[in-house]
């Protein structure tokens, strides 16, 4: 079965290493063959094209394609892709991201593929990130390329009902809960004591200092800020200085700085920028902070608890879901530096058994696995392109 996925690029992020992992995973079936087409990383993000090249993934580049909008590039691309699919006759074309799924979806339909799906990693349908008719527009625009889309697959249970019930953007039984497929292995086999104890020294950070990291491109929807802010209140309710490891680099890193200076907090601050030794890095955290707006499967909270790190994080996406029940774990209910502040504190002052971090590392690690992944999808596939042939190879209405 010929699979073209389209992303519109690799950056640092889960969904780059989500797609790797499904190209390598379903062609190493030997019942799958796909071709994986991607556009450029922009000058201001992270480039996770060396994760596809060690897992052996040929990645088709697409240079006019990238998250930034350009009509006369974007037409280029709806042309490029519509040929190609014209051409190959792939059974499946499976979108990822925002830009590629508009694209790849509506060329997949004029070209008449035969099963055509997409995967929300996340979105801002929600509001809060772009202005209400922006928001709106985009909203309207999903819910027509929902149409001409066979299965569209969400993260987790709570995005299937945000995204079903609350948005509108399909019925829900349009929708296949698919949680992500990481390779955690690495984080949980580290030395977490060794590891802990070689980084901080590095950094130049005590052993009895406590140290709050986050990981994420510096962007608004990660926000950052709301970290920053919290920290003057969790040093009041820790009673002593506290650190942060900031992992990851973006358009908002100078605004972001100089905030983090407004709040006397820069000899606080460790600005990492991307790394790909973070299997050595959660484990110099005692908590790791996520504050975003939105999120699907946050890949840092499951790198972390991998890891054996407790996690403090907002309760969005499928963030509650994740985090239920796992001892390690505090939900953010409220988007305020006091909330943030108080769940941190919470995490740093429990105390946390070996056996908890160990019972947690196995469970993230067999729940988010590659492998669980892999079947899951392969099945979808087949199960999309038997219920094609009944229905026949028919466009149906774009309206």
């Amino acid at each position: 079965m010929l699979v073209h996925r389209v992303i519109a690029r690799l950056n640092v992020g889960g969904p780059a290493m989500h797609v790797v992992n499904l190209t390598r995973g379903l062609d190493a079936t030997g019942r799958f063959r796909t071709r994986l087409l991607a556009g450029r990383v922009t000058a201001d993000e992270g480039d996770m094209g060396y994760y596809a090249r060690e897992k052996g993934v040929s990645v088709t580049e697409l240079p006019s394609l990238s998250r930034l909008v350009s009509p006369v590039g974007d037409l280029r691309i709806l042309a490029t892709l519509y040929s190609l699919f014209r051409r190959e006759r792939p059974a499946v074309v499976h979108t990822h991201t925002a830009k590629a799924g508009t694209l790849g979806r509506l060329a997949a339909w004029w070209a008449g593929v035969p099963v055509r799906i997409h995967t929300y990693h996340g979105h801002v349908l929600g509001g809060g990130y772009f202005p209400s008719s922006v928001t709106r527009f985009f909203l309207e625009v999903e819910r027509q390329l929902a149409r001409i889309s066979q299965r569209l697959v969400v993260l987790s249970e709570r995005q299937r009902r945000e995204m079903a019930l609350d948005l509108k953007v399909a019925p829900w039984d349009r929708f296949a809960v698919i949680p992500l497929g990481l390779e955690l292995e690495p984080f949980a086999r580290t030395d977490r004591e060794a590891a802990r104890v070689a980084t901080r020294g590095r950094l130049g950070i005590p052993e009895d200092r406590p140290v709050v990291g986050i990981v994420g491109r510096l962007v608004p929807i990660k926000n950052h800020g709301l970290l920053l802010r919290a920290v003057p209140m969790l040093e009041s309710m820790h009673g002593g200085r506290v650190d942060l490891l900031i992992v990851g680099s973006g358009l908002l890193e100078k605004e972001l700085r100089n905030l983090a200076a407004s709040l006397d907090l820069a000899d606080r601050c460790h600005w990492l920028g991307w790394r790909r030794d973070l299997p050595a890095l959660y484990p110099a955290m005692d908590v790791l902070a996520l504050t975003s707006v939105d999120e699907g499967t946050p890949v840092a909270v499951l790198e972390a608890l991998a890891a054996g790190t407790p996690v403090a994080a907002r309760a969005v996406g499928g963030v509650p879901e994740i985090l239920a029940d796992v001892p390690l774990a505090e939900l953010i209910w409220e988007a305020t530096p006091a909330a943030v502040a108080k769940a941190l504190h919470g995490v740093l002052r429990r105390p946390h058994a070996p056996g908890d971090r160990e019972m947690v590392r196995r469970g993230v690690c067999e729940r988010f696995s590659v492998a669980r992944l892999v079947a899951d999808m392969a099945e979808l596939y087949e199960t999309e392109l038997a219920m094609s042939k009944d229905r026949g190879r028919g466009h149906g209405p774009f309206v």
